[in-house]
């Protein structure tokens, strides 16, 4: 790993440091040290020595070792001195072997040290904080997105309804919540009525779920009954749903990316109108942040927090595995979410270089040049877009980088961890450091039986449910890639009140410091520790096009 100091090439590389950070006293210690045990002891190539001979001047080992030589003594011959002379000269190499070694450690410039697959790295003093978002008393914001301020939450009467509107919610299960809350929306701006979204089957999740096999259907619809009429399918006077499914005259297309509340009223409604009932597609990302009325964002988290609710058996598993999380040890104790992205197709839509064997290079570029050919042209380009992407941020985390940061910031070994995660890409292998760094560390399958969960396995959404849930209700949420999930769990953990803490890793400066070969270990603690401060879930100020479902301060919150 390039990025990471616990590549397999580590122990060979390890060096003094000749730029050496001022404030790096804090030298590479692996965790199977025992307690107590002083870096001076191991002497690297030299013997092992008390405290008091380590007091004692060289000179006193040298004297111990050779007897005093003194050439007006007749009795001591030219061949005993340079006998004695010889084992000064072994005497000294091994002394400056020592402190060669002792030096060495108290400036190892690598983060971790790797034997085999299990990464070592120093451990940090728990702080009291790790379990709590700091500053959170602080905080004056409350959740008021339930609230309705009148005017334009009236439903107009059935009969001048402006028509009907139907969308195909695509993609994985947060990326359909989205698009539900949006299409809720659009019904609102152009007072028309929303026929009950249908979750389209996603070429990735191959899956054939229906909207009630998630959602409470009936809490969904009458939550929203005095913002938006909605309807569980086609009315019966439209005899013709196939028409609506696949006929270009039934369909709005072309809708831009973010598109102001405007469009719709001036391009969308004229056609819903005259033709009464119409399809809108695609619809991902169809409606922007800052050019839509407040009370339309406030009535789309009004969907996404109060209105959206998984059906109640999903949410009994989803207690059940927080609870059993929550007693692994035999004893109540906090546990961490991770939601570790680093599947197969993520690994290759992220177009970043990872570590692996050429033949696992080999491999992924022909997975890429197959799924997306226009961006892999030749692939002459990618190593270049790789570190580019890299330095701003912009690439996965992997499982071993994970386990560095969270080391870093003071997490113990035995932290109870919860992985939302698909198939990790590499497997096993990929997954070791993080695992052999944080061994308590389980996923829903190994939460559960198989009767328990074979319930919920004809659908993936309803497993994607599971893991949104155990995240949401964690002590610690950490993501480690951008995507709907993580921000999603981020602004419901905002929502509630920023009382759970919840990380999200600055990638970038992560990647300068795993790329620095002479940063050592107190000073990389220190760089996580200080930028991580304020990036654990707490209010944000927004700015243009930053989207509600991350950071719903405004206006859905209110002060207290």
């Amino acid at each position: 790993m390039a990025e990471l100091r616990h590549s397999s090439s580590l122990g060979s590389r390890a060096s003094s440091s000749p730029m050496k950070r001022d404030g790096d006293s804090s030298p590479l210690v692996p965790d199977s040290r025992p307690v107590g045990h002083d870096d001076d002891d191991d002497g690297g190539g030299g013997g092992r020595h008390s405290s008091r001979d380590r007091d004692r001047p060289l000179w006193s080992h040298v004297h111990s070792l050779c007897p005093p030589h003194f050439p007006d003594d007749p009795r001591v011959s030219p061949h005993s001195s340079r006998i004695s002379v010889f084992l000064l000269l072994v005497v000294a190499l091994v002394g400056l072997i020592s402190i060669f070694s002792i030096v060495h450690r108290l400036n190892a410039p690598y983060l971790c040290r790797k034997d085999g697959i299990v990464l070592h790295c120093p451990r940090v003093k728990e702080s009291p904080s790790l379990w709590e978002n700091p500053y959170s008393a602080t905080t004056s914001w409350k959740p008021c997105a339930e609230r309705r301020d009148g005017g334009i939450s009236n439903v107009p009467p059935e009969n001048e309804t402006n028509g009907y509107i139907f969308i195909y919610a695509e993609g994985g299960l947060n990326q359909q919540r989205i698009a539900i809350c949006n299409a809720v929306a659009v019904a609102k701006i152009l007072h028309a009525t929303l026929i009950l979204p249908v979750l389209k089957q996603d070429q990735i999740w191959k899956d054939q779920t229906k909207f009630e096999d998630i959602f409470d259907v009936d809490h969904f619809i009458d939550y929203l009954k005095d913002d938006v009429r909605i309807v569980r399918d086609i009315p019966e006077w439209f005899t013709d749903k196939s028409e609506l499914l696949t006929s270009i005259r039934r369909t709005v297309k072309n809708i831009p990316k973010y598109a102001p509340a405007q469009f719709y009223i001036d391009n969308v409604l004229p056609r819903i109108k005259e033709k009464k009932i119409m399809s809108l597609k695609p619809f991902v990302d169809r409606l922007g942040y800052d050019n839509v009325p407040p009370e339309i964002n406030r009535l789309r988290c009004r969907v996404n927090y109060h209105a959206l609710k998984f059906l109640p058996e999903i949410e009994e598993m989803s207690n059940l595995l927080a609870s059993r999380m929550r007693n692994r040890t035999g004893s109540q104790n906090p546990y961490m979410a991770l939601h570790l992205r680093f599947e197969k197709g993520m690994v290759g839509l992220s177009f970043c270089d990872f570590v692996g064997t050429r033949e696992e290079k080999a491999k992924m570029a022909e997975y890429r040049k197959k799924e997306w050919p226009r961006r892999y042209k030749n692939g002459s380009h990618l190593w270049q877009l790789a570190l580019q992407k890299r330095k701003e941020g912009r690439c996965p985390l992997e499982p071993g980088e994970v386990a560095v940061i969270l080391r870093a910031m003071g997490y113990p070994k035995e932290t109870q961890i919860y992985v939302a995660s698909g198939q990790v890409y590499g497997g096993q292998n990929r997954l070791a450091p993080l695992r052999n760094m944080f061994p308590n560390l389980v996923t829903k399958e190994e939460l559960t039986t198989k009767e328990e969960l074979d319930g919920f396995r004809k659908h993936v959404t309803s497993l994607a449910a599971l893991d949104f849930l155990v995240c949401l209700k964690s002590d610690v949420f950490v993501m480690t890639h951008g995507g709907n999930f993580a921000k999603l769990i981020i602004g419901a953990r905002r929502y509630m009140g920023h009382r759970l803490k919840s990380i999200k890793p600055d990638k970038g400066l992560m990647s300068k410091s795993f790329g620095d070969p002479y940063m050592g270990w107190a000073t990389f603690v220190e760089d996580v520790v200080v930028t991580h401060q304020t990036r654990t879930g707490l209010p944000e100020e927004t700015f243009p096009n930053y989207d509600i479902w991350e950071n719903p301060l405004t206006p859905c919150m209110c002060r207290a």
